[in-house]
């Protein structure tokens, strides 16, 4: 049997001809909390009405309470009840709407949406992002025919509400949702919790590879837990999950994103959370917060656009690296050693950002990385310079990559000030998983920068502690779900 649930306040609204999943009335569910004990459903609220201390909104607030995975959730139907509180999500659906429009879609004066899906020809985009931004079964979105033609509405569609095409459509688009994301049972006893990881099998250089990511499933299904590896168009599948582990490159303007502010809405446990992107993400923001906590970085200053360079070069000294301030991988980098490439390399990087990052140049032979997770150190590397170059990465014009050799040590071998320093830094950003790249520069350590989403692979970053390693993580992830829920360690 599947592990989904569908309620409803009056069995006619969907009869259990009408799907394979179990169907049960909302008062039951509400009044029989022994139910379900030892089993998680995925549960679909079909209530009639989603208003405030109504049969719908119970059903989801004690689905919580009682750690069922449910759609909507009591935060969704809080927003979906006010126009001020989800008009938050409507200039990205009016972008949508407006590509909609230009690429030929016809006026409509309402669209129907049913788990994602439309049967508007051209609104297929705008009915995916409604559903990633309010996580419904079925919506009505309104239009404003007139000029500028944007949402005016979004409201709930209960199921009794549904006639001819739009139940026949809503019951097709339930069948294709809930059909072959939840597995059949093993003999084994069942998992305890569910864990997404998401990748994107078109990024070049992930910070994890499928092959360490298959190793890490196996160790949690050991633990009890169910690993599934998802892609960026899983957006909508996500609430399924009771965490998710980020393993593609981050970035605040990007899918991942989307994906770590879904999660928290959802309240579940993510790495990587949407603070830890926004901090680390830009080296404007590490540098402030380094300096005001006294941990020790090179000198370094934000210029804009009036600054002069030339003072720069005398107080920096010569090389001078500026940065984009939002850069990875090395990437978007200048290595400055007069005046004139100075100014040739910030009039280029000027062209993307209002600031740029300019910093003394601290040659060594490897950058430190310490892994550091829920504050606690968990691994440490030496990346050593790739060949006659003075970055760990360096970029051909060709677009390739090549990197230096590595070394993996435990952390017991670390030299002490790295692995203080690391843990310092690290803690300032929050309680999820960092790499920290330092430099020991023989008059000291410094901090580099703070990697929200660092990389991690069983051949590298796993070399000593192996299987421990994805313990760790998994461990991090049990323990938030355990709290989450009232349950003991």
């Amino acid at each position: 049997m599947s592990d989904w649930l569908i309620l409803v306040e009056n069995l006619s609204d969907i009869g259990q001809a009408e799907t394979p999943h179990k169907v049960m009335r909302i008062a039951d569910y509400l009044s029989n909390p022994k139910l379900f004990v030892g089993r998680r459903p995925y549960v679909l609220n079909l209530a009639r009405s989603y208003g405030y201390q109504s049969e719908g909104y119970y059903a989801s607030l004690l689905a919580e309470a009682r750690g069922h995975r449910v759609s909507p959730s009591v935060l969704t139907m809080k927003e979906l009840s006010q126009k001020a509180l989800y008009a938050h999500a409507l200039p990205d659906l009016n972008a949508r709407l407006r590509e909609a429009r230009s690429k030929g879609a016809e006026t409509v004066e309402r669209m129907f949406v049913a788990f994602s899906r439309t049967p508007e020809q051209g609104y297929e985009r705008l009915a995916r992002e409604a559903s990633d931004w309010f996580r419904t079964p079925a919506l009505e979105i309104e239009f404003d025919t007139k000029a500028p033609f944007e949402i005016s509405r979004i409201k709930p569609v209960p199921p009794h509400k549904l006639k001819d095409e739009r139940r026949a459509f809503f019951l097709d688009a339930l069948a294709t949702y809930t059909a072959g994301r939840i597995k059949a049972e093993k003999s084994r006893t069942p998992a305890k919790w569910s864990l997404a990881i998401l990748m994107d099998d078109k990024e070049k250089t992930p910070p994890s590879s499928h092959a360490s990511m298959k190793r890490f499933a196996s160790v949690a299904d050991k633990m009890g837990i169910e690993v599934e590896v998802i892609d960026p168009s899983d957006l909508t599948s996500l609430s399924e999950f009771d965490a998710l582990f980020i393993r593609a490159t981050t970035s605040i303007d990007n899918y991942t994103y989307r994906f770590a502010r879904r999660a928290e809405q959802e309240g579940m446990p993510v790495i990587d959370d949407t603070t830890s992107m926004i901090r680390c993400t830009n080296k404007v923001y590490l540098k402030e917060i380094l300096e005001n906590a006294n941990v020790p970085i090179p000198p370094t200053e934000i210029l804009d656009e009036k600054t002069p360079l030339a003072g720069v070069m005398e107080r920096l000294g010569s090389p001078v690296i500026l940065k984009t301030p939002d850069g990875s991988f090395g990437a978007h980098m200048v290595k400055a050693h007069t005046l004139e490439e100075l100014q040739a390399g910030a009039k280029e990087i000027f062209k993307e950002t209002a600031l740029v990052i300019a910093q003394s140049f601290v040659p060594t032979a490897f950058d430190w990385r310490v892994g550091v997770l829920g504050g606690e150190p968990i691994y440490a590397c030496q990346y050593e310079m790739a060949r006659g170059h003075w970055q760990i990465v360096k970029h051909g014009k060709d677009g390739k990559m090549t990197e230096g050799d590595h070394k993996t040590f435990a952390i017991e071998d670390v030299p002490a000030d790295v692995v203080d320093v690391a843990v310092r830094a690290a803690r300032l950003i929050g309680d999820g998983l960092y790499g920290v790249d330092l430099k020991d520069t023989g008059n000291g350590v410094v901090v580099i920068e703070i990697n929200d989403n660092p990389s991690m692979d069983y051949d590298v970053e796993g070399q000593v502690l192996k299987d421990e390693l994805w313990r760790k993580i998994l461990t991090w992830f049990s323990n938030r779900l355990e709290k989450r829920l009232g349950f003991q360690a």
